[in-house]
């Protein structure tokens, strides 16, 4: 395919979905990642698509927001293999709440095989992938529907929400950054956001690489009321995600990486601190190099262990994502 015939099939996805990741455009166009971020710098040059981390989406992209079936075609191969290992983070008979999401709708597919959990979400695909579940009951907020997510928004859903208190909250939205945390670009649906996490005693974020310092208009959660960021491997070169990734552990977000080759959850479950042999065999932990501020237990910072290949030691923390950087 010549370089033009590219650049237009690009343009011609990115027109389609709204955002792409490089690592999709290659997939179509049979391509390495390097050519097509070539192409992506052309086009970008030409004011016909702008750059994100990890993928390229149409100008002015910071204030649109994709539909579902756009969302659903992108980055799905990351978003399994985040699901698969968010699932070890969720316990026998716990009560969290679950956003909207594509991401999440996945993780919500893990979730049926746990038993003993109340789930409580906003989103209807979320509560459509539990309904069949056995000895999993499901707790729909009330509100509005909105239609291009499947989601409960609006005053009713907020309310709904009032007064409850649950484990977990798993959360996906359009951007992450170490500055300013989760952000989504629809103000309705970051208000049910914030909601849902003031229910929570822990955040749990998903998000692919491609959502690495993408910054968009509603703040949903602050970079310091995340306690977990579950993503996956950032593409080689691909050196700002990994900045952002040691800008958030820097801000004392536990940081697990999900390996897109890796196994499935194959109808297990883990503990909620993710030390099942699965868990062990599918994540890294990027541990804290300090305390999340304002946070001490027992007078002492908190950490987590790296468990991927093996106990590791703390002069290790920073080597490792240094090293995600110069990959």
């Amino acid at each position: 395919m010549f370089a033009a015939e590219r650049r237009q099939l690009i343009l011609e996805m990115v027109r389609a979905n709204g955002a792409v990741s490089l690592r999709e455009l290659a997939r179509v166009v049979q391509t390495s990642e390097v050519t097509v971020r070539r192409d992506v710098r052309a086009l970008e040059a030409e004011g016909l698509l702008d750059r994100r981390h990890g993928g390229a989406v149409l100008p002015g992209g910071f204030t649109r927001e994709s539909g579902f079936p756009q969302k659903s075609h992108l980055a799905t191969a990351e978003k399994t293999a985040i699901a698969d290992l968010a699932a070890n983070f969720v316990e026998e008979g716990e009560a969290i709440v679950v956003g909207a999401g594509t991401t999440t709708q996945e993780l919500a597919r893990r979730l049926a095989r746990i038993p003993g959990l109340t789930v409580v979400t906003n989103s209807l695909l979320v509560a459509q992938a539990l309904a069949h579940a056995n000895r999993v009951e499901v707790v729909m907020t009330g509100g509005t529907l909105r239609g291009s997510n499947y989601a409960l928004v609006g005053s009713g859903a907020e309310q709904s929400l009032h007064g409850l208190r649950v484990s977990r909250a798993f959360l996906s939205g359009s951007g992450l950054t170490a500055e300013r945390g989760l952000s989504t670009s629809n103000m309705l649906s970051a208000s049910v956001d914030r909601a849902l996490v003031q229910a929570a005693a822990e955040v749990v974020v998903l998000a692919d690489h491609t959502k690495l310092g993408a910054d968009t208009m509603f703040q949903t959660v602050p970079t310091d009321v995340i306690t977990r960021l579950v993503t996956d491997e950032p593409p080689p070169h691909d050196d700002r995600a990994a900045t952002e990734l040691q800008a958030l552990a820097d801000q004392g977000v536990q940081i697990a990486v999900a390996g897109t080759g890796a196994p499935g959850n194959a109808g297990g479950h883990g503990s909620a601190g993710g030390d099942s042999a699965q868990a062990r065999q599918q994540r890294r932990d990027v541990p804290l190099p300090g305390p999340r501020r304002g946070q001490v237990h027992g007078g002492q910072p908190l950490r987590t262990a790296a468990v991927m290949g093996g106990e590791q030691t703390p002069g290790a923390d920073r080597a490792r994502v240094a090293d995600l950087r110069r990959r």
